[in-house]
This record gives C-alpha cells, sequence and structure tokens, in this order.
C-alpha cells in the first residue's frame, strides 16, 4: 500500500530541503526549528481540543498526531526531528516513528516538552516556526514566524509533489468511500446525523480526523454555505442532500461535495446540468490559467442555467453584468488545496507576500493566481436559493426580472454545490475526484 509513497518520498523531501534553504537564505536565517504544536486546554475543564498539527510541519513528513515535537533544518545538513515520547499512563504515549521516512532524518527522542532545546542543532540565526509559547523565549530563537519566511513558503508550496499528489488520490479515494455511503443513507431516508455517521464509517476517519467539519445538508439546509449542524431529526418531506465532506491522508486534504434530489424531477434536472458545467469547467485547468477568468466563466455558466430553467427572464450576459448571478453564486469558484484545505498563496502574487486584486464584486474569491504545474485547486461551482441573498434581490430594481414562484418552488431544496479536486498538467487535468469515483 505505501509502496508508491515510500518511491517517492525521497523526492519530495529533497524539494522540501530546496524551497525550506531558499527562503531561508532570501530571509537571513542559518535554521529553522518548525513547531508541531501543543494541545490546548478547555476553557474551565481539563480536557483538551481535537489537536491539529502545524501545516508546515506535516509537509516535511506523515506525522499529524506528534506534539511538543520539533523539525529542526540547517540547510547542507540532514533535519533533525525532535520526538515527544512522554512516558504516560493516562493517555497512550505515540509510537517510535518507523516507516519509509525514519531513515530520512536524525530522530532524537525527549520525554519531557523542556528537553527540546538541548536536542535541536546549533546555528547562528534560528528561525521558529509555528505557535509560539512564553517558554520558548528564552531558547535562543531569532526571530519567531518572520514575514519574510513565511511568505516565500506559502507562494512556493502551491506546486505539489509526486508524493503530495498520491496522498491527495489517496484522500480522495477514502472521501469516495464515504459519499457512496452517504448517498445511501440519504437514499434510505436517513437524517443528517444518520448520513454523517455512515460517511465517517465508509472512509474509516471520525469527524476529528477529517480536514474539516463535514457539511450535511438536508432541503433547505443546503442554502447555508458552511451549514454547521448534523440533526438528528428527519425532515417531514425529503427533497435533497447536499453534503460537503472529505478524508484526509498524512495531512494532506481532499475537499468534495456533491448534491442529490429525492426524486427525478427538475431539481435533479438542474443538478444534472451543472454536473456538466462543471465537468467542463475542470477540463480547462492547466498552467497558464488566470483562476479569476474562470472564475468568472462559472458566472456565466450560472446565468445561463438561470436563463435555461426559466429562473430569470434576461440572457445570460445581462444577468451577469446586473449581478443578478452573484445572489445565487456567492462565493468563488476555488480554491488551493493540499495541507490546508483552503490552502495559503491563492492570492499571493510573489514570494514577498504581495497580493493580486480580487474582481470588482466577487469578495470570496480564494484563487486569483496564474496555475502552473501540478497546482491543486478545487472547482465548486454552486446554485442556492438563499433567503436573505433572494430578499436582497427583490427589493432591489431588477426584481421585475425574476420568476419568483419559480425561485420559491426550488427554495425547499436549498441548493447544488458540486466539487472536484483538479491537478494542473502540461498535458491535461488530473481530476482527483472523478478518478476515484470511476474506480470506486
Amino acid at each position: 500500500m505505501n509502496d508508491a509513497l515510500a518511491r517517492h518520498y525521497p523526492a519530495h523531501l529533497e524539494s522540501v530541503q530546496k524551497r525550506f534553504g531558499m527562503a531561508l537564505a532570501a530571509a537571513g536565517f542559518d535554521a529553522v526549528a518548525v513547531f508541531a504544536g501543543s494541545p490546548h486546554t478547555r476553557f474551565l475543564d481539563d480536557m483538551d481540543y481535537p489537536f491539529r498539527v502545524n501545516p508546515h510541519f506535516k509537509n516535511w513528513l506523515p506525522l499529524t498526531h506528534a506534539h511538543d515535537s520539533f523539525i529542526a533544518y540547517v540547510p547542507g545538513h540532514k533535519p533533525v526531528l525532535v520526538f515527544y515520547q512522554p512516558e504516560d499512563y493516562w493517555y497512550l504515549p505515540p509510537d517510535p516513528p518507523a516507516g519509509y521516512w525514519v531513515e530520512h532524518f536524525d530522530i532524537r527522542v525527549i520525554k519531557r516538552p523542556e528537553d527540546a532545546p538541548g536536542a535541536l542543532p546549533t546555528a547562528r540565526r534560528y528561525a521558529f516556526l509555528g505557535e509560539w509559547q512564553e517558554r520558548f523565549k528564552h531558547w535562543g530563537f531569532a526571530d519567531v514566524n518572520p514575514e519574510t519566511l513565511i511568505h516565500a513558503l506559502h507562494y512556493t508550496r502551491a506546486a505539489k509533489t509526486e508524493y503530495e499528489l498520491e496522498c491527495m488520490r489517496r484522500a480522495n479515494a477514502l472521501s469516495v468511500r464515504g459519499h457512496r455511503a452517504a448517498e445511501q443513507a440519504f437514499r434510505a431516508g436517513g437524517s443528517e446525523f444518520e448520513i454523517h455517521n455512515a460517511f465517517c464509517a465508509a472512509c474509516g476517519q471520525t469527524d476529528d480526523e477529517h480536514p474539516y467539519h463535514a457539511i450535511v445538508a438536508l432541503n433547505e439546509h443546503a442554502a447555508t454555505l458552511h451549514y454547521q449542524h448534523w440533526n438528528r431529526d428527519k425532515p417531514a418531506q425529503l427533497h435533497a442532500l447536499l453534503i460537503d465532506a472529505a478524508a484526509q491522508v498524512h495531512g494532506y486534504a481532499s475537499d468534495v461535495t456533491r448534491t442529490y434530489s429525492a426524486a427525478q424531477d427538475e431539481f435533479q434536472s438542474l443538478i444534472n446540468a451543472l454536473d456538466q458545467e462543471q465537468q467542463a469547467l475542470g477540463k480547462k485547468v492547466k498552467p497558464g490559467l488566470d483562476f479569476k477568468v474562470l472564475h468568472l466563466e462559472a458566472h456565466y455558466v450560472i446565468a445561463k442555467l438561470l436563463h435555461d430553467f426559466a429562473f430569470v427572464r434576461l440572457p445570460p450576459e445581462e444577468i451577469v453584468a446586473t449581478h443578478i448571478s452573484n445572489a445565487f453564486l456567492p462565493h468563488g469558484l476555488g480554491h488551493f488545496l493540499g495541507l490546508q484545505t483552503h490552502d495559503v498563496g491563492g492570492c499571493m502574487a510573489s514570494p514577498r507576500g504581495d497580493s493580486l486584486p480580487k474582481p470588482d464584486g466577487h469578495p470570496y474569491l480564494r484563487t486569483t493566481r496564474e496555475l502552473k504545474e501540478n497546482f491543486v485547486v478545487t472547482i465548486e461551482p454552486g446554485l442556492y436559493f438563499i433567503a436573505p441573498l433572494l430578499a436582497r434581490l427583490k427589493a432591489g430594481e431588477h426584481s421585475r426580472h425574476m420568476n419568483w414562484a419559480k425561485v420559491d418552488a426550488f427554495r425547499p431544496c436549498g441548493g447544488i454545490r458540486i466539487e472536484d479536486n483538479v491537478v494542473a498538467r502540461a498535458a491535461g487535468p488530473e481530476n482527483l475526484t472523478r478518478d476515484a469515483f470511476k474506480t470506486a
């Protein structure tokens, strides 16, 4: 199972070392200490929140639960893993490091967090990268999370190594298992809670292990873009399901959304039409593409559907020009994906940290860069019936162009979003999500 990961990992690590080395040199540092992070205790409690590792830490190796550990890198030397393995009987300590990656690190095990300074390799100017704690202030770091270093790392990590892509392929495969089970639970009349549980069981991960909080939205709940509940009650009448849920592998995220109608009705026809348009948009992902252009094209796609399904009595060009389409698609077409669900660097103009502007009237677009080889983006157009946005539209000058009876008939379905993860390649895009569905 890990043969491909073992084969690709050395080249991945070499790429990470090169990126960090160039960033350190540009920022004026001799070494970096990347802190994994520590668990956080809930207020007035003795229980911790679920631990989330520093993304810069898991960029180096597949350890996502090694809290209070460090990666220390001095360019030109073997990277050091300072691995915290306490002697504990309240909680199960982490297993000793093992696997295809261990031979590439100088592993130094500590039993107490305060032993870490003595295990770090020496260097003149150390940069600290991670969540700062007061206990570190006398450890001799030259700077804490310097922006020059972070900007360079964020900008350059957009292009994925083959190791990273393999992790994301496997994350999509797990996600698809979950989506198949979720659809079955929906068809069987399950509640949001039951559908969510079916997803988790099928992909073999708990919600704490997922890259983000799963959105499992029945009926009008799909009109809330980041709907955050899993209702235990079953609706009196079942119209539709929107599920935005995914797994991760070795800290690399997938991000998958599907929408289903409870009947073979006009809402299902609308889903089918958007699905075809979404696939066409995904096929345009390639190096050299300005993602802003594709986002604006998605608005013409939504405008065409609004016209073809008789929601709006205007041609598509005017639906876009009047910003009517914004009421039905208020979010961006997609975002970078990788170590984080909404991965960093999507709007960066250069490693210096300057930003590329978003198109006027599109404040929620997360990606404005030109795509390069092996960038991974989500392609997720949506068409929603969102009450406050529709109320604003109804009160405005363009209300007369709307077929409100048709809009009102679709409100109980909430909305549609279809989302794939796509790799930009000169030879043609690789759709990680569609490939996973084909082989599920």
